[in-house]
């Protein structure tokens, strides 16, 4: 038994997994519901066997790690997956209601890649993990396959990916071309620095994670997918995928570069400069809400990698820590907008208009996860930013700190513009907006996280320094 204690949260998703697909099987009758709650259940029953989680040795020759990062990341995928999934248990949609099992089978079989990603210590088992992971994400995002815009989003997610896949997959080549192994380990002991065909599957390599973590330019899926896919599961798109390719990308560069890590600095922070000018700017324009988030999480992605361009133990504790933030402030923010959405039938911004009249709780939730996306003391993403900008400036990386810093004032324009329409704007109906239980819950949890990161972050900033510590 103790040769599978590795696989312990994977064989956990792959029971879930298999029980949700008998269960969409055998169900008979138009509503089949209870295949949601069933993969909702079984999610926070593996989550807290995450939590009970302990490193564990090497599997499948040193392929396979369960070490502190792999943990971690793991627990937050669950997280991540159960708010989205109890989100989802209040969509009444007949597509939602009749496809509950293909749906639940998809974003858990996505969810079994992530996990496996996230212990992949070899570039085959790396790059299949990705493909497990991205595939299904193709087909949630057209889901809702009679509305013509999901199926446009969906096949311009599906093109872009194809491509960066094939780009990773070609750079990896280079890679075991230049090392003669697939092992991170191996690659770490005997790369030259210097060599030019590794240099190149490198540079190749990082294109595809680029694209997995929406970083600028490899974004252009992201504003169509989010606004035209289900809310709830674009909620939990906009972070478990990108949380993912981060871990990878600390696999790859950071454990398997050993002492060579630091050259990649320049190139780490000029993607995280032109990623948050992007972002940012993009978004002052936006008049839809998930747009105007979907441009928001670019540049948030961007802020990210100034804690990459780090290239140290502090920067990759702080790119962690930033993600659990995230995790809760952009999930929370996007079930506002379903919830607003379902009564109003609009996601444009306007539809908040005069919400603290109407709901004032689901406006101060909306405005606390607003000012953690826009990092304003003292909820979980001031933290956020304030840390990653901390290690950036211990590696002497000041004028991209200064940036960042300009940036997160312009960011607070436009979510201070939503803001605006909440508390100062008058509803233009005097209604309450009405949420669904379980939708209500999951923008709680969210709250819960924002606020209590905000008061207390010192036990996932030391969690994440503790696994973020061996890699350098």
């Amino acid at each position: 038994m103790s040769g599978l204690a590795p696989f312990a949260l994977e064989a956990g998703i792959g029971v879930v997994l298999l029980l949700v697909f008998g269960a969409g099987l055998l169900a008979r009758g138009e509503d089949r519901r209870f295949v949601a709650w069933l993969a909702t259940t079984g999610v926070l029953a593996v989550g807290v066997l995450a939590m009970l989680a302990r490193p564990a040795g090497p599997a499948l020759g040193g392929m396979f790690v369960q070490d502190g990062l792999a943990i971690f990341a793991k627990r937050l995928f669950l997280a991540a997956t159960f708010i989205g999934l109890l989100a989802g248990l209040s969509l009444t949609d007949r597509v939602f209601v009749r496809r509950a099992g293909e749906y639940h089978l998809l974003i858990l079989t996505s969810l079994l890649g992530m996990m496996v990603l996230a212990s992949a210590r070899d570039l085959i088992l790396l790059f299949l993990a990705f493909e497990l992971m991205s595939i299904p994400l193709y087909v949630l995002a057209g889901f809702l396959k009679r509305d013509a815009a999901a199926v446009e989003a969906s096949l311009k997610f599906f093109l872009v990916g194809s491509v960066s896949s094939a780009v990773m997959a070609y750079g990896l080549s280079f890679v075991y071309g230049a090392t003669r192994t697939t092992d991170l380990a191996r690659i770490a002991a005997v790369a030259t620095a210097g060599d030019p065909l590794l240099t190149l599957g490198l540079v190749a390599t990082l294109v595809g994670f680029a694209f997995k973590i929406a970083a600028f330019p490899f974004h252009m899926w992201v504003p169509d997918t989010y606004e035209a896919a289900s809310t709830p599961f674009v909620a939990w798109l906009s972070v478990a995928p990108k949380a993912a390719g981060f871990v990878a990308l600390f696999r790859v560069y950071f454990e398997g570069a050993g002492d060579r890590a630091a050259t990649w600095v320049p190139v780490a922070a000029f993607l995280a400069t032109v990623t948050m000018l992007a972002g940012n700017l993009m978004a002052l324009p936006q008049q839809n809400t998930k747009r105007l988030l979907a441009y928001s999480g670019i540049a948030q992605i961007g802020y990210m990698l100034v804690g990459v361009a780090a290239a140290s133990a502090s920067g990759t504790a702080m790119v962690l820590f930033y993600l659990v933030a995230y995790v809760f402030g952009n999930m929370g923010a996007f079930l506002v907008v379903e919830a607003l959405a379902r009564s109003e039938g609009s996601e444009a911004t306007t539809a908040f208009r005069g919400l603290a009249q109407r709901s004032p709780l689901l406006a101060l939730a909306m405005l606390l996860f607003l000012l953690s996306l826009g990092g304003i003391p003292f909820v979980a993403g001031f933290w956020a930013k304030l840390y990653v900008f901390w290690a950036a400036t211990e590696r002497g990386l000041y004028w991209l700190v200064l940036l960042g810093a300009l940036l997160t004032v312009v960011a607070l324009f436009y979510y201070l513009l939503v803001a605006k329409r909440m508390y100062i704007e008058p509803p233009d109906r005097p209604t309450r907006v009405p949420v669904a239980p379980t939708l209500a819950l999951s923008v709680a949890l969210c709250v819960l996280g924002v606020v209590i990161l905000g008061l207390y972050p010192k036990a996932v900033v030391m969690a994440a320094m503790r696994v973020a510590s061996p890699l350098f």
